[in-house]
């Protein structure tokens, strides 16, 4: 298989797990997205495939899936694309920051953890009604099927 690769970004890192490629199929699997989601993650620039192969094929990087898991993540604590690049690039920038940067990054990541940290007690909270909601239709079943 002949490959094209992207020589930009995060995804052009070389190593031991840099090298297996999979194609979008094996990726969407992988990471738990749909391929139609992957591919409008690439149109709107937030994930790009490291390599294609001759034929055009999109192929994937172990950090590539990873970026990909991070967006995964993000997704139902309600982050908006631009969020989730924005968290994708202070990660990607965070491996080689030094000094003031390197601090500026991480009191970025910071606002991001403290974020998702908020978004998760809300998900609690609204479970919990939603537990208790259902408890409450289970008593009522439970009461209406005892009475008739």
């Amino acid at each position: 298989m002949t490959t094209t690769h992207r020589g930009t970004g995060p995804a052009s890192r070389t190593g031991p797990t840099a090298r297996r490629l999979v194609q979008i199929g094996e990726a969407a699997e992988r990471v738990g997205l749909s391929i139609r989601t992957i591919r409008h993650y690439e149109e709107v620039g937030l994930i790009v495939p490291s390599a294609r192969s001759e034929g055009g094929f999109r192929l994937y990087t172990e950090p590539d899936l990873d970026r990909l898991a991070v967006v995964r993540r993000m997704k139902p604590l309600g982050f908006t694309l631009d969020e989730m690049r924005d968290l994708l690039t202070v990660l990607d920038a965070l491996g080689t920051a030094t000094g003031a940067d390197r601090a500026a990054l991480l009191d970025r990541l910071g606002t991001f953890h403290q974020a998702a940290t908020g978004r998760v007690a809300a998900l609690r909270d609204q479970l919990a009604m939603a537990e208790g909601f259902a408890g409450t239709l289970h008593d009522r079943l439970d009461h209406h099927r005892s009475a008739g």
